[in-house]
């Protein structure tokens, strides 16, 4: 397969930590105003994670030209050594003298609730990095440096790079006024249900609006599966069965994959948004974000046990 995908996102290690107990039962709501609190977590994984590690390594299993751009700390060693163990092109990712690697903290409680504490570190420095320096013929921007994901949006279109706008987490960075012009800016646009409401209150524009401005505008909905609005009717993509569900984190950067992947090979978006929900499945039944596998031939397989026919 000769077309490349130019991955803008992040990197960054992930902390998981589990508190056997109840936040509740440690905060008193009359002292929020002066919370000092600790909870011991006897259970604690660090992974290699961030957006665009993610989908890179996604799409690489595939078989395709995952091609990463990203920024990383001077503590990206241990990672490094990861992303080349699957012989990853690390050509555009750039190391950050002084800075580390961009961290998240998460703490999840019994009750599913989260605390998390996430630190940019090398991530803000993502502008460094210039999308005429890759040969693409696709991309994603996905959360990355606010300077870096405007940047980058700019040199995708100033290239005739044709790219999808997949704001996460990163959207609150962002006026109404700049989200319009990634909109612009974009090809296609991919966010949660969440992220479509918070993309629709910020903008002023309701699905219509947003999805009559690029190719498809695509929503995932979790286990409900996905819906795409693209020329003016809306394919629904019923949900993938899960052998597990272990870990829904890093679920939608496998789904994003599966999109680039069927934009690569020029496939139809009923059998795109199928085999991007079918990634999501793959990657739920596994802990993190990054320790499933499967290769082309396997994920051919499932497609044709899930939907009775042929993924191509």
């Amino acid at each position: 397969m000769s077309k490349t995908a130019l991955i803008c996102g992040s990197y960054a290690f992930d902390s998981i930590m589990v508190f056997h107990d109840k936040f509740k039962n440690h905060i008193l709501p009359d002292k929020v105003h002066m919370l000092n609190v600790a909870f011991l977590v006897p259970t604690m994984r660090k992974e290699f994670g961030g957006c665009g590690g993610n989908i890179a390594y996604n799409l690489h299993l595939l078989g395709t030209n995952a091609v990463p751009m990203a920024t990383v700390g001077e503590d990206f060693v241990a990672y490094l050594n990861w992303i080349k163990s699957h012989h990853m092109d690390t050509t555009h990712i750039k190391i950050i003298r002084g800075a580390y690697t961009a961290q998240a903290f998460i703490t999840t409680d019994m009750d599913d609730n989260q605390i998390t504490a996430f630190h940019p570190g090398a991530m803000n420095e993502s502008h460094q990095n210039k999308v005429s320096d890759a040969k693409a013929d696709i991309g994603i921007i996905s959360p990355d440096g606010r300077d870096g994901m405007i940047e980058h949006a700019q040199q995708f279109a100033d290239s005739n790079i044709p790219f999808i706008f997949d704001p996460g987490q990163g959207m609150s960075m962002f006026l109404g006024t700049e989200l319009i012009n990634f909109i612009k800016q974009a090809t296609y646009v991919a966010v949660n249900d969440y992220e479509s409401q918070m993309l629709q209150d910020k903008t002023g524009l309701d699905l219509n609006a947003i999805a009559s401005m690029v190719n498809a505008l695509i929503i995932t909905k979790g286990a409900k599966g996905s819906e795409i609005h693209t020329g003016g009717e809306i394919i629904n993509i019923a949900p993938a069965q899960a052998n597990d569900t272990q870990d829904p984190t890093g679920c939608g950067d496998a789904y994003r994959a599966g999109l680039l992947f069927g934009l690569m090979n020029d496939m139809d978006w009923k059998t795109t948004g199928q085999l991007a929900g079918l990634l999501g499945a793959i990657k739920i039944a596994h802990l993190g974000t990054q320790n499933h596998k499967f290769n082309l031939a396997e994920v051919k397989k499932l497609y044709q046990q899930n939907y009775g026919q042929p993924l191509f």
